[in-house]
């Protein structure tokens, strides 16, 4: 992958949240902490931003000011961004948990087709009013083609620069990433989102976070000795089809994942 900078807007308020969310603990690592270490531990991660109240520095990590809404903190960020660096990611500090294949996923799509983000399908019916609640029914909003996004949104460092010097609207009705490219008509993509990679908002969606924590955990736990009783299980036949069964054979051609294994296939 060609090198990447990552911008991790973090100057919001938490007002819904009620305090800063950004420094909540997950099992033992802040929120933002969680974000940038998903990035910073990348090999082709070169640069990781983080746009704020607080300083924040590590192994190429740096902070800047943030602005007054989410567009101007990434145009800070934007600016700290060496020209050698081709490709920039913004990403939400508040999603704590972004794996690393949707990292990859989002990556590979924006490289084929310039910029991508990911996104998950509306479930929900949604309704457009006149003004704000209680308010009439205006119609009812199609939403087999309907999705909400996510992070990362990832796009050419030149291209975003050329979005914020023609954006035609005022950067705080700017409320994602893609939004600037799309306004001066380049394409923009969109991949297939996780449930795991909620924006922490409220303090249900922590204990949301929490819950994705430990069964991700549970998983990778049960995957681990299911491995292990399959690579049991497969030598023991191997050495009974072979008649070496107490000789002392090894099986090494067990090829694994940590996806789960069904323990019925190995038996």
């Amino acid at each position: 992958m060609p090198d990447l900078a990552v911008i991790l807007p973090a100057a919001g308020v938490s007002i819904r949240f009620g305090k800063d969310k950004l420094s909540e603990s997950l099992d033992g690592v802040s929120v933002l902490d969680r974000s940038i270490q998903a990035f910073a531990k990348r090999e082709d991660v070169k640069l990781v931003i983080v746009a704020g109240r607080e300083t924040v520095s590590g192994e190429r990590v740096i902070s800047v000011s943030g602005g007054a809404n989410r567009a101007q903190s990434v145009l800070y960020g934007l600016r700290a961004i060496p020209d050698n660096i081709e490709w920039v990611a913004i990403h939400d500090a508040a999603r704590p948990l972004v794996s690393q294949e949707l990292i990859d996923r989002t990556f590979a799509a924006a490289l084929k087709y310039g910029a991508a983000a990911p996104a998950m399908p509306v479930n929900l019916t949604v309704k457009e009013v006149a003004g704000e609640l209680p308010a009439q029914v205006q119609r009812t909003v199609p939403r087999q083609n309907l999705y909400a996004l996510q992070t990362p949104q990832i796009m050419r460092r030149t291209d975003l620069i050329q979005a914020f010097k023609k954006c035609p609207l005022p950067l705080n009705q700017i409320t994602d990433d893609l939004q600037l490219i799309e306004l001066i008509g380049l394409p923009a993509w969109l991949v297939r989102g996780e449930d795991r990679n909620l924006k922490i908002t409220t303090t249900i969606d922590l204990k949301f976070a929490e819950i994705f924590l430990k069964i991700s955990a549970s998983i990778t736990t049960c995957s681990r000795e299911a491995r292990k009783r399959c690579v049991r299980t497969t030598t023991g036949h191997q050495a009974i089809a072979s008649g070496k069964l107490g000789q002392g054979v090894s099986f090494t051609s067990f090829n694994h994942t940590d996806a789960p294994v069904s323990l019925s296939d190995s038996a």
